[in-house]
């Protein structure tokens, strides 16, 4: 006789597959959920870092912000102490441009010319006078802008007033003036003092070497000195 299995298996088996079927989506569901707050878990950690390093930087910025702000402080200082230190040397450089430029009109002028006025502004001058003829001007502008304290010479005006004065003739001139350098300047002055050592010593040996002279030559010492023996 054939066993015959009258047990509902396969509800018995619908039924544990379904079991299955939810237990394993309680699995993904809590897997997911973990990993969905790790993931939380691990974003908020960047944005609380950025925000350390926002804050950081932002602490930093100001400082360096302060810093430029006494920077540009002490920018405007030393372009304040440099506008001073500029003014005092161009005092210093004019200091005696003065007088020998007023020692150079005396020197340049030709006797046949004489000035009635002059004016500086800066580096530049005007000259107003009167002359005998129009070659007394240009006599005069060559003497100009031979001294080494007046440069280029300009021809503003020059005219006749057909007057019987000895100087008929009205010029204006305008002059730059520059600054000579120290060479020329120790050339104009004079020889320096070994030169004319050098030279009164020279003038001794030959008048000690020439015969006949009634003189005996003394040392050059003694020349600079003043002194006098026989």
């Amino acid at each position: 006789m054939a066993h015959v299995n009258l047990l509902p298996w396969r509800a018995e088996r619908r039924k544990l597959r379904e079991r299955e079927f939810y237990m394993q989506l309680a699995a993904s569901f809590v897997v997911g959920l973990g990993i969905l707050l790790v993931w939380v878990f691990w974003m908020d950690q960047r944005i609380d870092n950025q925000n350390e390093r926002n804050t950081y930087l932002q602490t930093e910025i100001k400082q360096l912000d302060v810093r430029i702000a006494k920077i540009k402080d002490l920018e405007k200082v030393r372009q304040h102490l440099l506008a001073r230190k500029q003014i005092i040397e161009q005092l210093q450089a004019d200091r005696s441009q003065m007088v020998h430029l007023f020692d150079e009109l005396v020197r340049t002028i030709p006797t046949s010319a004489r000035l009635t006025g002059l004016k500086q502004s800066g580096q530049a001058m005007t000259l107003d006078g009167v002359a005998q003829s129009n070659a007394s001007v240009a006599e005069y502008m060559r003497n100009i802008e031979a001294s080494p304290w007046m440069g280029h010479a300009d021809l503003r005006k020059t005219e006749n007033s057909h007057n019987a004065t000895r100087m008929p003739y009205v010029f204006g001139l305008n002059v730059a003036l520059s600054r000579p350098k120290l060479d020329e300047t120790h050339a104009g002055a004079g020889p320096t003092p070994a030169t004319a050592a050098k030279a009164t010593t020279g003038a001794s040996s030959k008048l000690a070497a020439s015969p006949g002279t009634p003189m005996t030559a003394k040392p050059a010492s003694a020349m600079a000195a003043g002194g006098t023996k026989p």
